[in-house]
């Protein structure tokens, strides 16, 4: 099934499939439980539309590559064009807000790493993004303390608010916005908090965005 922007009340949204945009280590619990450095300035990378997928689908594991962990994060959908922008200004761009998984290839990224490689096909293989329905701007009071939960197999792996990122929605927009345009269509993820872990075949996922959820499932 092809992927398309909706909002989760089904009412029109009539926007091409575009670009990811993911930071890095936006969590201090995140960052040191994978014993990383705090960076200085945020970490960007990048997703193609192809890893887009719609989160109800069944994930499908990447065969023969190692573990691949789940990491739940904010998804914030860019309705206009934003470019050498402020915070204000990116946050008046925002038409959306959902939750997806930034799925990671845990032993292939460390490989990279290791060998000071990019990261690419350890983040950006196709399904890696597998993303909800978003809300309308409107259904978050505020978006900078909203909580974000993942449950696996009914235990809670991941749980944390937004008010914990190290850089702020609309400040980390604003300063991809210096980097790379955000075009109508892209999508921004904004980090993830601790517990990440490996996901298994036949894993039953319930993630939750201010107390909407979302089930799928690990085929």
């Amino acid at each position: 099934m092809v992927y398309q922007h909706r909002y989760l009340d089904s009412s029109s949204l009539d926007l091409p499939v575009g670009k990811v945009v993911c930071i890095g280590r936006n969590y201090l619990d995140h960052i040191r439980e994978l014993n990383n450095a705090v960076p200085e300035t945020p970490i960007l990378f990048m997703k193609p539309a192809t890893a887009l997928v719609a989160l109800e689908q069944p994930i499908h594991l990447p065969a023969g590559r190692g573990e691949c962990h789940h990491e739940v994060e904010l998804a914030v959908l860019v309705g206009q064009e934003l470019r050498d922008a402020d915070a204000k200004a990116a946050r008046r761009t925002v038409v959306g807000y959902g939750v997806a998984l930034d799925l990671t290839l845990r032993d292939v990224q460390n490989e990279l790493k290791q060998k000071g490689h990019p990261w690419e096909v350890a983040k950006a293989f196709d399904g890696s993004c597998p993303l909800s329905p978003f809300l309308k701007p409107e259904a978050l009071t505020d978006p900078q303390a909203t909580d974000l939960t993942l449950w696996v197999n009914g235990e809670l792996r991941q749980q944390g608010n937004t008010r914990l990122m190290m850089v702020g929605i609309f400040e980390l927009m604003a300063h991809i916005s210096t980097h790379f345009t955000l075009q109508p269509g892209d999508v921004v993820l904004t980090g993830t908090p601790a517990g990440v872990g490996p996901l298994r075949s036949g894993d039953a996922l319930v993630l939750s965005l201010a107390g909407h959820e979302f089930a799928t499932r690990v085929a």
